[in-house]
């Protein structure tokens, strides 16, 4: 039997990228919403799920991260990092007309990452949000009547029949998102489809209350051992103002040495720690695009 993949739908979506860069065969099913993915695995409907965890321009992605908290029974077991790349797509039957549009269509997000292109380019063109970047492709192939464009990426270009009439319009070329693999169980999940670039531990650090260099104290215990640390950010623990805990990325696989004394040192400080994952990342190339025109 197959094992089925769970993923930040619908089909065009960015998401779907990393599905399918991590993935060969597997049956694969959009959700509508992060929630609705996580609980997915945990209902075991699907054996595992792809979630975006951060973007280098928007910052970490919080209803992911929060509710993967909030569950508790799923763990990271892979990553990939995606290059955002966005493109013009219209329906073929209008690509002689592309640069005359009515109307653009693409997420809040992919319009306002492009928005130097369309001040230069298209300004006088009026932009409309959509769901999703995918779902913006979908309307404007159900729609070959009408002169619109999509902003969207190459993948929904192919899934939807449209032609890339201008290619590569973000603002940032350093735009790339973390997409994480989550599973039941703590079992490393390796890609024979792209070059392993490291291994990451993610763990939550909730500090002890009232205690003056607490914070100090959880990096020194990183520090001391030369763990490299490539993420520590706060987030709020909804149990009232000024509570939060600290989500940290340590740049190692989990040994049986110095990751685990150094959570016994800030459990010792009265630290209470949750290791979300250990497992390795890759670097998705970005490639597969060509020009309609």
């Amino acid at each position: 039997m197959k094992e089925t993949i769970g993923y930040l739908g619908p089909k065009g979506t960015f998401t779907k990228i990393a599905v399918d860069s991590m993935f060969n065969g597997e049956v694969k099913k959009g959700y509508s919403t992060i929630p609705e993915c996580i609980d997915a695995v945990v209902n075991n409907e699907v054996t595992y799920a792809v979630l975006p965890l951060e973007n280098a321009i928007e910052g970490t992605v919080n209803i992911t991260l929060d509710y993967l908290i909030q569950v508790q029974q799923v763990k990271i077991v892979s990553e990939v990092i995606i290059p955002i790349r966005q493109h013009l797509m219209v329906h073929p039957d209008n690509v002689d007309k592309w640069s005359e549009s009515d109307a653009i269509y693409s997420h809040a997000h992919a319009i306002a990452q492009c928005h130097s292109y369309l001040h230069k380019e298209l300004v006088k063109v009026p932009t409309h949000s959509m769901t999703s970047t995918g779902a913006a492709a979908e309307f404007v192939s159900q729609h070959p009547d009408q002169n619109i464009a999509a902003i969207a990426n190459h993948l929904a270009a192919k899934e939807y029949g449209l032609s890339i009439v201008k290619k590569d319009i973000h603002d940032f070329d350093n735009n790339h998102t973390r997409f994480v693999v989550l599973h039941k169980d703590q079992i490393e999940l390796t890609s024979n489809k792209m070059e392993e670039k490291g291994c990451k531990t993610t763990v939550t650090v909730t500090l002890p209350s009232d205690q003056p260099g607490s914070l100090h104290q959880v990096l020194s215990a990183f520090a001391w051992r030369n763990l490299n640390l490539s993420k520590i950010e706060s987030r709020p623990m909804k149990t009232g103002l000024g509570n939060y805990y600290f989500l940290i990325d340590i740049e190692q696989k989990m040994d049986d040495v110095l990751i685990p004394n150094a959570i016994t040192e800030m459990e010792t400080l009265g630290c209470k720690i949750s290791i979300l994952g250990s497992y390795p990342y890759y670097l998705h190339s970005g490639n597969g695009v060509t020009l309609a025109v």
